[in-house]
């Protein structure tokens, strides 16, 4: 489920990050959904709980999990209304990707297709990479 690359520069609580949030967004983990305690998923990644426990803090700033004490930590339901300043963040840097590929010389007609395909995946689509 979960690979972590430990030649990578990147630290390992910020893969952890980063495939965390792809499983939510994907819909692979469901709201609600317990996410692995922290020592279990240490022992399988052979990594120390020190660093679970701080991507599972990172993930919670972000707003992409909750705690609960005694019970462990769960993917957090999606509500709009508490991420609007993160909608708003995600909206400018989308406005200026999709501005950068135009500038790079893609067509509008290029661009469409990508964006449909992405939600179309969000709904359980095919793959068309």
């Amino acid at each position: 489920m979960l690979e972590l690359d430990f030649r990578s520069r990147q630290p390992i609580y910020e893969q952890l990050v980063d495939k965390f949030k792809q499983l939510i967004i994907s819909n692979v983990l469901k709201p609600d959904e317990q996410l692995p305690p922290v020592r279990v998923l240490a022992g399988q990644l052979t990594v120390n709980p020190n660093t679970i426990q701080k991507a599972y803090r990172e993930l919670e700033h972000r707003g992409y999990i909750y705690s609960v004490p005694g019970k462990g930590n769960f993917v957090m339901p999606a509500i709009p209304e508490k991420q609007s300043i993160r909608l708003e963040n995600l909206k400018h840097q989308l406005v200026s990707i999709i501005l950068e590929m135009h500038f790079l010389g893609m067509k509008e007609d290029d661009i469409i297709p990508i964006i449909k395909g992405a939600l179309s995946k969000e709904k359980g689509g095919a793959n068309s990479d």
